[in-house]
């Protein structure tokens, strides 16, 4: 695919990370007066992209301040250590939570291989690069940095990830979610343009409270838009909260459902269970998507999801 820097007119930007598949996983880019940030990046594939949006848009290297990381899991900050090395002004920003394991790597790279297996986490992630511990910013609820001359506020926002921070651009009032607003991806858009959103409980610290709680305090920013790592722009954000906040109540009900049947094979219950619901919902929603390429389409995610929920719902 050709490498595409999308322009939001905002001092904004994305680009494909190149994780997986075309339209996976957004890389953010936000410029002011010649300053530059990432924001959530990937893996180390995703490097070249970087470099070349910066060139595309007449900065060097040396105008990135930060790398930041709206939580670890790997296809959000796989890529860190790799953009460390080769911005060298930059700061890494990212929760205390999850600070030490960038430094040191080897457990979350472990835990990693425990979810995906160990063949396929070196495939998607490669060796993971330690990020230097005298350049790492640890966030703090309310914290703001400087861009420029825009500002962004951190906020926890546990849920999907204890380590979990969205981002608010109070000058393009604009918040990127990670994965707190759940997934969008773009081939589940309705004929309208209105993106389809699905909540994403993966292993192993989904809280559905805590979520509910995260999106409800992004909503309360009155965002004008909310930019996903899974994938980028979607607005208006505050109905697009209710699909989100209905639909993991939905999933909590389902799980519940699931283990009351017993522990048998719950875990491919569960998955048969959040498939089906999830073809209903696009259909209701109007993704033009035959039902086929649905499954196939979120194949790995809903397999993740359903050992997450069953990880909460076993306490």
């Amino acid at each position: 695919m050709e490498f595409q820097l999308l322009d939001y007119h905002n001092g904004i930007y994305a680009f494909d990370a190149g994780y997986v598949r075309h339209q996976l996983a957004a890389v953010h880019l936000v410029v002011d007066d010649g300053r530059a940030a990432f924001i959530d990046n990937g893996s180390n594939a995703s490097l070249p992209r970087a470099q070349r949006a910066l060139a595309a848009l007449g900065l060097t290297a040396e105008a990135v301040d930060y790398v930041i990381v709206t939580h670890i899991h790997l296809d959000h900050a796989g890529g860190s250590g790799a953009y460390m090395q080769a911005f060298p002004n930059a700061k890494f920003v990212v929760h205390p939570r999850g600070a030490r394991h960038m430094v040191d790597p080897t457990k979350l790279m472990a835990a990693t291989e425990e979810v995906y297996g160990k063949e396929t986490a070196q495939r998607l992630y490669g060796t993971l690069i330690p990020v230097p511990a005298e350049r790492v910013i640890e966030t703090a609820d309310g914290m703001v940095l400087g861009l420029g001359r825009r500002e962004f506020a951190f906020f926890d926002s546990p849920g999907h990830a204890k380590h979990h921070v969205f981002i608010h651009d109070r000058t393009a009032n604009g918040i990127f979610t990670g994965d707190t607003f759940g997934i969008a991806y773009r081939e589940m858009d309705a004929p309208n343009g209105r993106p389809f959103v699905f909540p994403c409980p993966t292993p192993s610290q989904f809280d559905p409270v805590d979520w509910r709680d995260s999106v409800e305090r992004m909503i309360a920013l009155s965002p004008e838009a909310v930019y996903l790592t899974h994938f980028s722009r979607i607005a208006p954000p505050r109905p697009l909260a209710q699909d989100l906040l209905r639909r993991i109540d939905d999933c909590v009900r389902l799980t519940k459902e699931t283990l009351r049947e017993g522990e048998d094979d719950a875990h491919a219950r569960l998955m048969a269970k959040l498939a089906d619901y999830l073809v209903s919902e696009a259909r209701a929603h109007g993704t033009q998507l035959p039902e086929a390429e649905i499954r196939k389409l979120w194949a790995m995610d809903i397999d993740l999801d359903a050992q997450g929920l069953l990880i909460w719902a076993r306490g």
